[in-house]
Formats: structure tokens, C-alpha cells, sequence
């Protein structure tokens, strides 16, 4: 990924490790176009004369203005916010300069709000960790034109890239919760209901503040699950019972509350979820317990906890930042609890058949095909960043990439809704058009509709739909990786004929000409 980089001071350094080129200092009209990404970060500038500063501060508009009319529109434009790395106000209540600063900051979150190309990172979020006087080192400064104090460089490199992590949109998907002296002071086995510690006082009040952080990670999307070596009887009293317990049980799609090994419990949410072991976060505040499931399950990621509780909303913002935040949450992301709680019905209701096609039929599956919109575009692009098991090239796309696509390409997510409930968009297809050709770039669709036929309905529409348009042929392929093992013959059972073969890659034809298909109408509503 090749970036360009706008800047008024020497920042190189703090990109490191992109692949950038820069501007000079200011400049804007040598812009070049072959880049992937392009990013505008001015820092402050320091200097005594507050109407010079206000001046330059307005002038980052006509730049902005300047830079996003000469770079192709579908390229992605990443914008920082500006904010003080120090004061030299002579007037405390002189606060034009903090004026222009807001409002050219709400001038960028005007423009992300109008483009989707454009995210606007919040520069004030790094500069929080340091004093104001520790934001810049004047050594540095006047010997380099270095406007960032270089001692925070490995930091500032952590936090940017978790920024361009949530620009993607990529982020775990799981919370694997311990529960004595994680969620609560105390172990409920010794000190029962009432002793344990939650509530108004210490170390009462960090176990609360912590319970009401990760019920905002809850209604986020995230997942929330057990694993506790507990009595599960013990639990579920406390539940039921404690006034300041505020994550419940019906918090969680999961519990294992048992005193089985925890890797081995871990190891079944991962599955019955049907989510990677990469996509989970397992919080324990006991080391050996952590360093345990570390060496059973590597692909985990297990954070120290802290030893102090009063250590807990630190601990929470590491956490956020580092594996679940998300630069702009989906309608999907918003109802994932509810999404998964759905799906252990279906199969607890799947357990009453013995012929899957029954099974499918009873759940009287709705299929609603979208195409590419403003307000679906970012899903479409989190489903190519997140989806790996049926995913035919598992290629990434960010909102812009998407966009790019637009212009020669047909773009379809699909919405699966059934009598247990919405499961959104859920399966998406991009097809770019050339000549009498249609090429399939991506396929893809989230595990949790997988096992209902799904994936063959909506291919069967999208080239019922090419041969309409007048093509004559549908070229594919299916790029081999760690997780799509899955889908290495899907093309197959719709009678494409392989063109190239190998371990890591098949490509694939069909003549629409010379197949027909139809949709199971009787099975499926499509509309």
C-alpha cells in the first residue's frame, strides 16, 4: 500500500513504517496521482504572532479543497486533525486561535461526514497520553523542523496503526471474560452473593466502572462469552440476585462456567461461534491461567491484566483501541449479539430434521438482493476485511476501494432474514464487466448463514442476471488460503470449467450460453 504524505514539519520518521513518499514542507500542488492512500498532517505551527497562525490555520482549508480536486476521488484521503503541541499565548482570554482550530477541525469532519473516501483521524486522541509540554521538544524543533517529540515515536507508530485497523475495519470479534476478580473483587466459591466486592466503594466501584465499559463493548457489536472455573449454580444465584451486577447472563452468547481447562473451553466458543481463534480476546486476571491457554492456543491474543483495580478503565482503553475500535460502526456491528443469539436457535431447531432440505424450507429464508449504496458501503467493505472461511479471493477492499468500483462493476450484498430473525447483509459478490465478459473479483459470505445453501442461490441469481444483460462468458477464481479450504470446489458444483489449476489457485469459465439456472423459488424468497 502506497501512501503519500502532505506535511508542514518532519514527520518521516513517525511513518516509518509505511511505504510513503512526501511533499515539501506546504506544498500541495505537486501532487502525485499513483498512490493508494494520501494522508494531510499539518502539525501546529509555533509561533508568536497569533493572527499569522489564524491565517495559516485557514488557509489548510484551500489546501484540503486544493488536494482532494487533483487526487482521484476513489482514493482513500486520511485527514489529522489539528490540535496544540504547545501555548504561547500572551492573553489567556485570547482564545482565536483555539477557534480556528475547532472549526477547521469540524470542516473535516464536515467533509468525511459528505465522502466516503474521506476518515478523519483525531489527532488529540494520541496527544491525550502526554502533558501539553511534552507534545513537542524545542531541541528537536528548531535543529529539524520537527513539530512531534521524537521521544514518543514507538508510540505514535502503535496508535497510527491501530487507526488505519479501524479504517479498514478491522477488529476482533470476541471477548472471552474471566469472572472472579475480573468482573467482580473476590471469588463467589469463598466469599458467596454478598461478599464479593461491586458496588459504590473500592475496589467495588472499578469492578463496576469496568462491568459498564464492557457492556458499551456489548453494544458495539462485540461478542461477549464466559470461561470461568466456577460453580455454574454459584453464577447464575448471583445473577439473579445481585442489585449491582450488571452484566447478566443474557449479556453473554456463551457460557462456560465449569472447571474444565481453559483452552479446551475456548477452543469450543471458537467453534460453536464458527470464528477464529484469531478473532478472540481472552481477559483473565490470574497469570497462570493466562500464560496456560497462551501456550495452548498461540493464535489467541491475551492481554496482562492489572494488578491493581484501580488500573481497570486504563487496562479497558488498551484494550479498545489496541483490538475493537472501529473508525464507523455498521447497522450488522450494532445488532451482532442479537445476530449470534439467533443463529444457536436455528441450530437447536435444525436438531428436529433429518433432511436438510426440509430444514431450510421451514425456516422460510428470505433473500433481499441490495445493490451498492452510501449507506451500505461501508458493510460491504467491512465484509471483504473480515469474512475468510467462505471467501473464494479474500481480497480487501476499504469504503473508497468500493467506490472505485462502481463505475464498471456490479456490486450485490445479500440480506438473509428467516423466521428466527435479520442476520443482514450477510453475502457479497463484486463482478466487473469488460466487453461481453463479466469477471468475478469476490464472493464471499459470513459464517453465520453458511450450511443452508445460501452461497449457490445467490451465485445462480447473479448469473441468471449476466446472461439477462446480453454476456457471453463468467470468468472466477478461488485463490487458495489458510482458512477458505472450504470453498476450493464451489465453483465446481456450478459446472464451471477449470482453465488453470494448482495447489494455490484455480481459475475458472462458464459459457452462460450453454447453462441454464434456475432459482429455488420454492425454497427461498428472493427479492
Amino acid at each position: 500500500m502506497k501512501y503519500y504524505i502532505f506535511r508542514n514539519s518532519t514527520v518521516e520518521l513517525f511513518f516509518n513504517n509505511l511505504e510513503a513518499t512526501y511533499s515539501d514542507y506546504g506544498d500541495v500542488l505537486n501532487c502525485e496521482q499513483n498512490h493508494d492512500r494520501y494522508i494531510f498532517f499539518y502539525n501546529f505551527l509555533n509561533k508568536t504572532n497569533v493572527d499569522l497562525i489564524i491565517s495559516e490555520i485557514k488557509s489548510y482549508r484551500e489546501m484540503i479543497d486544493l488536494i482532494l480536486s487533483n487526487i482521484p476521488e476513489n482514493k482513500l484521503f486520511i485527514p489529522f486533525t489539528l490540535e496544540r503541541t504547545s501555548k504561547l499565548n500572551f492573553d489567556n482570554s485570547d482564545n482565536r486561535i483555539d477557534k480556528a482550530i475547532f472549526d477547521f477541525n469540524n470542516y473535516l469532519y464536515r467533509l468525511e461526514s459528505e465522502n466516503s473516501n474521506i476518515k478523519t483521524i483525531k489527532l488529540q486522541d494520541f496527544y491525550d497520553k502526554f502533558p501539553l509540554n511534552d507534545r513537542i521538544n524545542w531541541k528537536y524543533y528548531f535543529i529539524s523542523k520537527m513539530e512531534m517529540n521524537p521521544t514518543h515515536l514507538s508510540s505514535f507508530n502503535t496508535w497510527f496503526t491501530n487507526q488505519i485497523r479501524s479504517i479498514e475495519l478491522k477488529r476482533k470479534k470476541c471477548l472471552v471474560l474471566d469472572l472472579d476478580n475480573t468482573l467482580w473483587g473476590g471469588v463467589l466459591g469463598e466469599d458467596g452473593v454478598d461478599g464479593i466486592q461491586i458496588g459504590n466503594t473500592y475496589p467495588g466501584n472499578a469492578f463496576l466502572f469496568f462491568q459498564q465499559a464492557i457492556l458499551e463493548l456489548k453494544k458495539q457489536g462485540v461478542l461477549l462469552t464466559v470461561c470461568s472455573k466456577n460453580n455454574e449454580d454459584d453464577v447464575f444465584d448471583l445473577w439473579n440476585k445481585h442489585s449491582d451486577i450488571l452484566l447478566k447472563k443474557k449479556d453473554f452468547v456463551i457460557c462456560k462456567i465449569n472447571w474444565n481447562d481453559k483452552a479446551a473451553n475456548i477452543l469450543e466458543i471458537s467453534k460453536e461461534l464458527n470464528i477464529g481463534l484469531d478473532s478472540i480476546v481472552f481477559v483473565d486476571d490470574n497469570p497462570t491461567e493466562r500464560e496456560l491457554v497462551k501456550k495452548s492456543l498461540p493464535e489467541l491474543t491475551v492481554p496482562d491484566f492489572p494488578q491493581e483495580p484501580y488500573l481497570l478503565p486504563q487496562f479497558y482503553n488498551e484494550i479498545l483501541t489496541d483490538f475493537f475500535s472501529v473508525h464507523s460502526l455498521t447497522e450488522e456491528d450494532l445488532n451482532k449479539s442479537t445476530q449470534y443469539i439467533n443463529n444457536f436457535s436455528r441450530k437447536k431447531f435444525k436438531n428436529n430434521f433429518n433432511d436438510i432440505n426440509k430444514f431450510i424450507s421451514e425456516l422460510e429464508i428470505v433473500l433481499s438482493i441490495e445493490e451498492v449504496n452510501d449507506s451500505n458501503i461501508s458493510r460491504f467493505a467491512q465484509m471483504t476485511q473480515k469474512t475468510n472461511q467462505f471467501n473464494l479471493t479474500t481480497k480487501r477492499y476499504t469504503d473508497s476501494d468500493i467506490n472505485s468500483f462502481r463505475e464498471n462493476s456490479l456490486i450485490y450484498g445479500l440480506r438473509v432474514k428467516d423466521k428466527f430473525g435479520d442476520n443482514g447483509i450477510t453475502a457479497l459478490a463484486i463482478i466487473s464487466i469488460e466487453d461481453n465478459n463479466a469477471y468475478i473479483d469476490s464472493f464471499l459470505l459470513s459464517c453465520r448463514i453458511l450450511g443452508k445453501r445460501i452461497e449457490f442461490e445467490f451465485m445462480k441469481y447473479i448469473l441468471l442476471k449476466l446472461k439477462k444483460m446480453g454476456l457471453k462468458k463468467v470468468y472466477a477464481k478461488y485463490i487458495k488460503t489458510n482458512k477458505n479450504i472450504q470453498t476450493i470446489n464451489f465453483y465446481d458444483k456450478l459446472d464451471f470449467k477449470i482453465s488453470l489449476s494448482s495447489n494455490e489457485l484455480k481459475e475458472y469459465f462458464l459459457n452462460l450460453d450453454e447453462n441454464s439456472f434456475k432459482l429455488s423459488s420454492n425454497i427461498y424468497k428472493i427479492l
